[in-house]
């Protein structure tokens, strides 16, 4: 069912106006359907909007300015509330390929006009709404004949988190990266506006969890945060600028309205239980796509992060004879896919820059693309693209229509590492002619997700993760990593780690290698990132000659979904440990990710049913070695994590 109901004017804490409030009424406040989240807007002395976020009555968001500075001033102070409408929204939707089948999109809302209270008049929306896993807020310029075109040099919002507050995030330190880092611990009132942090921003305060990020995000700039200008414990907003004009982030249309993307504070009681969350999909704009039917998850064999390495084939690269075994390895393991990067069409190459010469609509003289489509095919396997997204965006309606219509299933692009308001239009227009000519997408040196997958549901996954290739180059990809992963970036959508290395080694042992690289976390470790990690493609990133060589857990790779029919948080603790279990039908796949210390675990196994016939794979003697045991378990079950472990296990009724 689709559409939105309006709830009786009495049964609203909040009324609809259509004149000026007395200075006593500057007040409003919305609370989530089931009571627990409540999001206020409050008018200070000085007309200065201020939001502020409760959960249960603990206030875990102090009141926090918002508003803009325009082309011709501040629009954020001397304000008036001169109108308020409540409604409420009661929707469904499906998620083609993700966390759940399905999503509920069910919130309280408040529509609030403010009137600058001087010469000039201008106005202001404010859009609050409250769900029953967090809150959000966005602000639009209405077209008025006081600004001909919206042009927004800065977003005034502040995100005053609660003193008491613990939080983690990732300083980026600048804009135009490729958004891989490590989430570690940050202390609210040590941000400064030199720092610049991407999202989301976790924090905990008083026994509740909130993630800061946006969602929506659609003709605008991406959102950071930074320090407060005066010191005090919290965060402030701060827009990728143009490249043409480092001092505007957003130009809006001739007669049109510009509205920024929401502002989303996730909320729940354990940090965990914020990777059950839909709400950044639920805030994006439903799909635009019709027929979905095309759109199909699954596991990819993939040549570049092992070297590629191949013992059978002479002068293992981006040749015929190399793709050829890929396929085949796809084929033996029943992956319906084999992905092949870098170098595989004219000119291709040299890292984000584009060659002279390039040519995406010609493939070199090494790869026979149309006997390796036709020789996927006959194996049940299809194949996917890399592009450079310059070399690309010079050809990219021709080259797209000529790839889909050779069989081509999807394309992953490389090397965007923006994400200023041309470039996020970029991506729509990029998902948009991918999806008109039934191509699925995967995105490297891409900004973290706001809920693109959800217009675009073949928008699959995406990178806006520091993952496995790191360990072609550094130390870096550490178990403490892994687990924060599942606690922050994790929560917005869809990541392309590209797990599957098969050579694990103790940390003490690990060794910087480019080819056949080594993974200095547990096979079992190894196994969970498949379940802990949302990702509907999903490389199998090792040589073919890894898992012939030691095939422990590979078995279950080879039975692992891609997408899922619901998800729940089970165990686990921020920087320590998480246990995420994800249904498929009536089975429930669960991953463990244990940090470098070894220890204990209790799985709430009752939380999935009544009684279950179990299969694990667990943490043996040696970072390669699996133990594998099946029994009947009910309540509960203890689990032994390695340092640096973890454990797989499906349950079926």
């Amino acid at each position: 069912m689709r559409g939105r109901r309006a709830l009786p004017l009495l049964a609203l804490p909040l009324f609809t106006l259509g004149y000026a409030l007395p200075a006593a009424a500057q007040s409003r406040v919305v609370a989530s359907p089931d009571g627990h989240n409540r999001i206020s807007l409050t008018l200070d002395a000085q007309g200065q909007p201020l939001w502020s976020v409760d959960r249960d009555g603990h206030r875990l968001v102090d009141p926090s300015p918002l508003g803009l500075t325009l082309d011709d001033g501040p629009l954020a102070t001397n304000l008036a509330l001169t109108a308020s409408q409540a409604s409420s929204g009661e929707d469904r939707y499906p998620i083609v390929a993700g966390k759940a089948a399905s999503a509920a999109d069910r919130y309280r809302a408040l529509r609030v006009e403010l009137t600058q209270k001087d010469g000039a008049n201008r106005a202001l929306t404010v859009e609050l709404r409250a769900y029953d896993d967090g809150v959000a807020f966005r602000t639009i310029l209405p077209v008025q004949p006081q600004i001909a075109v919206s042009v927004i040099r800065e977003e005034r919002t502040e995100f005053r988190v609660a003193a008491d507050s613990r939080c983690w995030g990732f300083n980026i330190g600048s804009f135009g990266k490729s958004h891989e880092g490590e989430y570690e611990p940050v202390e609210p009132a040590k941000v400064r506006p030199h720092n610049l942090f991407d999202l989301p921003m976790l924090c905990e305060s008083g026994g509740k969890a909130l993630a800061i990020t946006e969602a929506g995000l659609s003709d605008y700039a991406g959102l950071y945060l930074t320090g407060r200008g005066d010191g005090g414990p919290g965060f402030a907003a701060r827009l990728s600028p143009a490249l043409d004009d480092p001092r505007v982030a957003v130009r809006g249309k001739v007669g049109a309205p510009l509205a920024s993307p929401w502002r989303l504070v996730m909320l729940a009681d354990r940090a965990g239980d914020l990777a059950a969350s839909t709400l950044v999909t639920s805030l994006a704009e439903p799909s635009r796509v019709a027929q979905t039917d095309w759109i199909r998850p699954g596991l990819s064999a993939w040549d570049w992060w092992n070297g590629p390495s191949l013992k059978g084939v002479d002068k293992a690269g981006t040749n015929t004879a190399t793709a050829k075994a890929y396929i085949d390895f796809a084929a033996a393991n029943g992956l319906p896919y084999s992905l092949i990067d870098e170098g595989w069409y004219q000119g291709a190459g040299g890292g984000g820059d584009v060659r002279p010469g390039a040519d995406v609509m010609h493939w070199t003289p090494d790869i026979d693309l149309p006997g390796l489509i036709d020789y996927a095919g006959r194996k049940g396997v299809r194949l996917w693209l890399w592009f450079n997204w310059r070399a690309l965006d010079a050809d990219m309606e021709a080259a797209l229509a000529q790839y889909a219509r050779m069989g081509i299933a999807g394309i992953k692009v490389d090397f965007m590492d923006r994400d200023d308001q041309a470039m996020v239009a970029w991506y729509h227009r990029l998902l948009e002619v991918a999806a008109r000519h039934k191509l699925m997408v995967n995105l490297h040196g891409a900004y973290v997700p706001r809920g693109l997958t959800r217009t675009y549901p073949n928008f699959l996954t995406q990178e806006g993760v520091m993952g496995a290739e790191y360990n072609k180059w550094s130390r870096r990809i550490t178990a403490d990593h892994n687990v924060m992963l599942a606690y922050t970036r994790g929560l917005l959508g869809p990541m392309d780690y590209t797990p599957g290395g098969f050579n694990n080694v103790a940390p003490a042992d690990f060794a910087i290698r480019n080819d056949l690289p080594f993974v200095q976390t547990t096979r079992a470790h190894g196994l969970a990132l498949y379940v802990v990690y949302e990702s509907p493609f999903a490389c199998v990133s090792d040589s073919p000659d890894s898992y012939a060589a030691n095939p422990a857990g590979l078995d279950f790779i080879r039975m692992v979904p891609t997408s899922w029919d619901e998800t729940r948080f089970l165990a686990g603790d921020v920087g320590d440990y998480v246990a995420i279990a994800r249904r498929k039908g009536k089975r429930w796949y669960v991953g463990v990710l244990n940090n470098s210390q070894a220890r204990q675990v209790e799985l709430p196994i009752g939380k999935l049913g009544s009684s279950f016939k179990m299969t694990m794979w667990q943490d043996g003697e040696q970072p390669r070695d699996i133990v594998q045991a099946s029994r009947t378990v009910a309540d509960s079950i203890s689990i032994d994590l390695a340092a640096s472990g973890g454990a797989v296990l499906i349950f079926e009724p």
